[in-house]
């Protein structure tokens, strides 16, 4: 128990005076404590509302993202950024020309390794007016591919392909799907001969 013994002092300051000692006795709580209450997330993690993202090349858009929320942990091991409530990409070409536009509802990119980990309702379409549908894709920066192991949908003006994964280049303009299935159109002279 703290005595205080307040002599020549008014009463008003001897309350005060108490007040503060008493203050100072019942703030007993640890770091780790306070941390806890108030979530560990709100110290390591950024977020930044609406979004634009314009990625260069050699002094040229090349890409920009739109992102309706955007986080940042650097804290992280490893460190990433996530787009949590939606994405939208577009990639252009020299004459910054809409090449491709991608769509999705979550996306994290990996700021050291440099892969994007794209998921849920992704939809890309190229300019020959192709879409492509599927749950899951991952962007490698440094053989600026696109892949995949999940299953595709690929919708063209003339057929539907599907696979069990892709591998396509930035704007979709190239790509492969493993295990090709689907009705496709061939040219007479691709018809083999009986």
């Amino acid at each position: 128990m703290t005595k205080v013994i307040c002599h020549g002092r008014s009463i008003l300051s001897c309350c005060v005076i108490c007040f503060l000692l008493l203050l100072t006795a019942s703030c007993k709580n640890k770091t780790s404590e306070i941390n806890d209450l108030l979530g560990k997330t709100n110290f390591t993690e950024d977020k930044a509302e609406e979004v634009v993202i314009i990625f260069s090349e050699n002094g040229k858009v090349k890409a920009r993202l739109f992102a309706t929320e955007f986080i940042i942990n650097e804290h992280a091991k490893p460190p990433f950024m996530d787009a949590r409530k939606g994405l939208r990409i577009e990639s252009y070409n020299d004459s910054t020309q809409i090449q491709s536009t991608l769509t999705a509802k979550y996306a994290r990119y990996y700021m050291r390794q440099g892969n994007i980990l794209i998921r849920d309702s992704i939809l890309v379409v190229n300019k020959k007016g192709e879409r492509l549908a599927t749950e899951e894709l991952v962007w490698n920066e440094k053989i600026k591919q696109f892949y995949t192991e999940k299953f595709v949908r690929i919708k063209t003006p003339t057929q539907i392909m599907y696979g069990d994964g892709l591998e396509a280049n930035q704007d979709f303009t190239w790509y492969r799907i493993t295990n090709i299935k689907g009705i496709m159109q061939v040219n007479k002279e691709e018809v083999p001969a009986e």
